[in-house]
């Protein structure tokens, strides 16, 4: 992550670089979230109940899945990385996409931030780390969930948080630049068509030798399958040189998407 954010500075105008103040922006939104800590703890419950239903109940029925290399292992044990993969998707999407919306085009309180020493940096960098405080909730209780119904097969499990933390950064970053561009709430529409068929295709559910080969090949590339591959890998314990191709993926993901936000958010807060 810090390899990341000195790689945006590097590439970013002095203006939209994100320095120490974008704590502040968390240390703010930690404040406002007191009032709706219900709303941030029931996020959680969405892969749980995935979990619960198709992991457990529908894997009763589905038996064994093949994971390569002859393997097989439980469905429930093949569903529960991809949901905590899923889960750090979508709440980063979910932060940095209809909250800053909100608060950029309706409260317009990004306008009166960057009239103090916090810069446009400071505010695209605050929001997603803010995201990731939360995804690292999250990520952290479902692991402790995965460990009590004997889910995890590796102690390399323990990097199943960081790594749920940087698919966080790679969805928000994305997210966030993706709404910079954003006119108006009818084009939320386009974020419910990406994010749907990335939950169902990206070998959540099903191996990726369940899919033709032509579809197989598309959903390689897509990067909710990296963080899928990625989560799989380290709670079963496959961990190989292609986990650490997974990892770069997603931090150049989150970067690219850090430096476009940073970017049209100078230009919409400084015009």
């Amino acid at each position: 992550m810090l390899v990341t954010g000195s790689l945006a500075r590097r590439v970013l105008p002095a203006s939209d670089r994100p320095t120490r103040r974008s704590w502040h922006l968390v240390e703010r939104n930690l404040v406002v979230a007191r009032q709706y800590w219900l709303i941030i703890v029931s996020g959680f419950f969405e892969p749980l109940f995935y979990l619960l239903s198709i992991g457990i109940g529908i894997g009763h029925l589905v038996g064994d899945v093949p994971i390569g290399g002859g393997q097989v292992v439980p469905y429930r044990q093949f569903v529960a990385p991809a949901m905590l993969a899923a889960s750090a998707m979508n709440g980063a999407i979910f932060a940095c996409t209809f909250n800053i919306f909100f608060r950029l085009k309706y409260q317009r309180i990004y306008d009166a931030i960057v009239s103090t020493p916090v810069g446009v940096g400071d505010v695209v960098a605050g929001e997603i780390w803010f995201a990731l405080v939360r995804g690292t909730f999250y990520a952290t209780v479902f692991v402790a969930i995965m460990a009590v119904f004997a889910l995890v097969q590796s102690w390399w499990a323990l990097l199943a948080v960081p790594a749920a933390v940087l698919i966080g950064f790679a969805f928000g970053g994305m997210g966030m630049a993706g709404t910079s561009f954003m006119r108006s709430w009818k084009d939320f529409d386009y974020v419910t068509l990406a994010v749907l068929p990335l939950f169902l295709f990206s070998a959540t559910f099903s191996p990726l030798s369940a899919y033709p080969p032509a579809v197989r090949t598309l959903v390689r590339v897509t990067p909710l399958y990296q963080g899928v591959a990625l989560e799989r890998a380290l709670v079963l314990g496959r961990v190989g040189l292609a986990s650490v191709g997974h990892a770069a993926y997603l931090a150049v993901a989150g970067t690219v998407g850090l430096v476009v936000a940073s970017r049209r958010m100078g230009r919409l807060l400084l015009r």
